[in-house]
């Protein structure tokens, strides 16, 4: 009775053996060479495929035509005048001239250090985490690859994000000049905020406060010249 099932079984899977191998057989005769029909439109617009089987080529565009399409945006060109203009106010002040040269810390995409060159500068070094060439260079603004007092004026719109604010803040004061000045926008904020940010700056004292619209947003603009020791 026990081979008489065993023999069954045997039989059994023999049969399921051909019928798998039939159907792969089959299923191989009938895929296409291709996912793509012939007869599917071209897709020139498409810049990732939509599935393994969208074979539609990446366009990679050259770094200057790349920049030059960002440059000429209607967003890039609001935010480039609203940096500008922000700018204006220290070089009416006398504290950027065109032989100045200007540290820009966090500075994204490279809105800040363009306008400084719109305005004048000459001399303008930008960092970030991560690189936009050819207007910003990467380096951590907690750990500046620059030598002390080489620039004479340091600015960030991006001291809130910090990961240690007192670190960055450490960082412009070193490589600032006594004499110089270190420039913070942050949001919008009252007396007490702002006592709270210049106590960062240990080497500095506080010169000037002033509430701006700076990307947009309504910001506090705080300045202070760069000492040996707080004042």
């Amino acid at each position: 009775m026990e081979r008489n099932i065993e023999k069954m079984l045997n039989r059994v899977s023999v049969v399921f053996i051909i019928i798998g191998t039939l159907i792969m057989v089959i299923m191989i005769l009938q895929t296409p060479g291709t996912c793509i029909s012939p007869e599917a439109p071209s897709k020139p617009h498409t810049h990732f495929p939509r599935s393994t089987c969208d074979s539609s080529p990446r366009k990679h565009l050259p770094l200057p035509k790349k920049n030059a399409r960002l440059w000429s945006s209607k967003a890039w060109t609001s935010r480039l005048s609203s940096f500008s203009s922000y700018f204006l106010r220290f070089r009416d002040l006398g504290l950027l001239r065109n032989h100045t040269k200007a540290l820009c810390l966090s500075a994204g995409a490279g809105h800040a250090p363009m306008a400084m060159n719109q305005i004048g500068l000459s001399d303008v070094t930008a960092v970030e985490l991560v690189d936009s060439l050819p207007l910003v260079r990467r380096a951590d603004p907690h750990n500046l690859p620059f030598f002390d007092g080489a620039f004479d004026f340091a600015f960030t719109a991006h001291l809130d994000d910090a990961l240690f604010p007192w670190r960055v803040v450490e960082e412009m004061e070193r490589t600032v000049r006594r004499g110089g000045f270190c420039v913070v926008a942050v949001d919008e904020c009252g007396e007490g905020d702002v006592r709270d940010v210049a106590r960062l700056f240990l080497k500095s004292k506080l010169v000037d406060v002033a509430n701006v619209t700076l990307e947009g947003s309504k910001r506090t603009s705080v300045l202070l010249k760069v000492q040996d020791f707080k004042t």
